[in-house]
This record gives C-alpha cells, sequence and structure tokens, in this order.
C-alpha cells in the first residue's frame, strides 16, 4: 500500500497554534517527540503508519518549532502536556488515539494514558521507562545523594543552557544528536547524558559525526538548526524547570498503573537504560503496565531510536497496533 501524501497544518490547540504533520487516513495515532527534537524525528513512522492503514500525527510539541512557546516558565508541567494531546485529539476530529512518545515525549504519552484512559486507548514508550508517579522527587533525590552537577540539573537556571546551546546551534544539534546514538557512545565511552563536568558545560565532552551515521543527513541537520536557530531552545529547556512542579501536580494519581495495552521500545546504548531507576522501573512493568504487550531492546541502537532503527520500530509500531 502506498502512503498518502503529508501534510503540515497550523491547528488551535489548548490555547496555542500548534504545527502538526499528518499521513494517512484510519486509526489516529500521535507521535510525541523529545528534546531537542521536532516532529520530522518522525518523518519515517509517518510514512510507515500511512502505508499500514493508520492516520500518524507528529505534532511539534509545546515549546518546539512551529508550535507556540509560552513566555510563563511555569506552562509547561505534565499537566499542560496531557492537555494538548487531548485537545489535539479533539482538533484533528476525533475522540480516541493510540499515542506515542520518545524521550520526553515518552512521559507525555504514559501520562496521557494515565489520566484520560477514555481518549488515550493504548500508549507506547520510547527510551523512558514508565514509572508510577512516585513519593520522591527527582531533583530532591539527587541532592540528597550528593550529586549536584547532573544534566538536569544544570539545565534548571534559566539562561544558563540557552546560552552555551544557542552559541552555535548547528554544533549543538550535531553533537546532542550523534553522541546520545549508538555509533556516538562507542566512540566516547561515557554517557552522553549524565554528570556535566566542571567548566565544560553540557556539550564539552560531546563530538560531532564524521561521517554522518546512516540514519541521519545532512537536509535533516539542517532542518533542525534553522528551526532553533528561530526560536532558541528556552520552551524545551522548560519542560525540565518543571519536573518539581509537575510532580506535586502528579501526587494524586502516585503509584497508578496504566491498564491499557502497552509497549515500550528502546535502544541497548540508550543512556537512560543506565540510570539506576531504570532497570527495576523495567523489572516492574508486570505491575505497572498489566496490559504490556512486548518490551524491545535493540541491540546497538543508542537513544535516537524510531531514527537509528527506523525500519525496526515501525514494524514494531505497526504490528502492536495491528493487534489492538
Amino acid at each position: 500500500m502506498t502512503a498518502d501524501a503529508l501534510s503540515l497544518q497550523t491547528l488551535d490547540v489548548n490555547g496555542l497554534r500548534m504545527q502538526v504533520a499528518v499521513q494517512g487516513t484510519g486509526p489516529l495515532v500521535l507521535l510525541c517527540h523529545g528534546f531537542p527534537e521536532l516532529w520530522i524525528s518522525w518523518r519515517a513512522q509517518l510514512e510507515a503508519l500511512a502505508a499500514a492503514g493508520y492516520r500518524a500525527a507528529a505534532p511539534d510539541m509545546r515549546g518546539y518549532g512551529g508550535t507556540t512557546a509560552p513566555d510563563d516558565a511555569t506552562a509547561y508541567t505534565q499537566l499542560h502536556l496531557v492537555g494538548d494531546m487531548v485537545e489535539l485529539v479533539r482538533a484533528l476530529k476525533e475522540t480516541q488515539a493510540v499515542i506515542v512518545g520518545h524521550d520526553w515525549g515518552a512521559p507525555v504519552a504514559w501520562n496521557s494514558a494515565l489520566l484520560r484512559p477514555d481518549v488515550f486507548r493504548a500508549v507506547v514508550g520510547m527510551s523512558v521507562p514508565y514509572a508510577p508517579p512516585g513519593r520522591v522527587e527527582m531533583l530532591s533525590a539527587l541532592s540528597q545523594a550528593g550529586i549536584h552537577d547532573f544534566y538536569l540539573q544544570y539545565f534548571q537556571a534559566p539562561g544558563v543552557a540557552e546560552t552555551e546551546l544557542e552559541r552555535d546551534v548547528g554544533t549543538s544539534i550535531r553533537r546532542i544528536h550523534f553522541s546520545g546514538s549508538g555509533e556516538g557512545q562507542a566512540l566516547i565511552g561515557r554517557p552522553a547524558f549524565g554528570v556535566i563536568e566542571r567548566d565544560r558545560g553540557f556539550l564539552g565532552h560531546l563530538v560531532e559525526p564524521t561521517p554522518l551515521p546512516g540514519w541521519w543527513n545532512e537536509a535533516d541537520i539542517a532542518h533542525y538548526t534553522a528551526e532553533f536557530t528561530r526560536t532558541g531552545f528556552r520552551g524545551g529547556l522548560n519542560w525540565y524547570r518543571n519536573i518539581t512542579r509537575s510532580w506535586e501536580l502528579l501526587a494524586s494519581w502516585r503509584g497508578q498503573s496504566i491498564n491499557q495495552p502497552s509497549l515500550f521500545i528502546a535502544g541497548a546504548s540508550d543512556d537512560v537504560l543506565k540510570f539506576p531507576s531504570s532497570k527495576p522501573q523495567i523489572e516492574n512493568f508486570g505491575k505497572t503496565l498489566p496490559g504490556l504487550r512486548g518490551c524491545h531492546v535493540l541491540e546497538g541502537a543508542g537513544h535516537w531510536i524510531q531514527r537509528e532503527r527506523a525500519q525496526a520500530v515501525s514494524a514494531l509500531l505497526v504490528g502492536f497496533l495491528d493487534d489492538l
């Protein structure tokens, strides 16, 4: 089956002007990107899902690309982001969807399924495992453990990371995306996303690709660079600055499982899987995701799983959707 042509739309969603790439006809599937990405991170999946008989929609998320970036830094909590996805379903004239998320998009997908099971009939998370809202707040836990230089902490102070990342946007994009990949991890031999070295910033130990890996190309790099040069990184960084606020707002759902059909996909070399919390979270899926249909960790792949292993991820998504 040949996929329908992709259309780029701008919709009124939850008080935002939201840019959304839409392709195909059939049951709706939302694709939520992470940091620092855009809708084009899902280009392969948009085409594959459309060809398989689904209507795939990949927005530029709140604060990114062609979507509004509110000036108020507190307007980026998980409740705001879940609200965006609920309202996007309605803006697309649907009542239900399957939601898929990668990186920061994964918590949005998990929490959307948790908070609105009437809207989101199934969920897929990539890279970031599901863990029910808990009693321990992440940033406080890091400080209490004597850790004060983790990248999540570095991103908290307004203006600091923006200044570093926006000094040379093209270099920032190339280093972040390559160093987090399977090829990048093999080259640098340490987590790309972890402890910040004193006086070296977030980018200090990251490297540029020479040559580009096969899953990436100069046209995509140019697109990311142009968009982040235009918008800056503040919108995406504000998601990190709402970690504590989101934890407080989700207190009513502490310990809650997600009962809808679910799927988890990650790369074996993904830095997120090296976080101490990730292994027990995955081991606890039997309790936290009772509807789990599969947990797939792809060898050789790093953090950008839907691009590094585009065909494999698309096939897993189509298989999951076809079985619903």
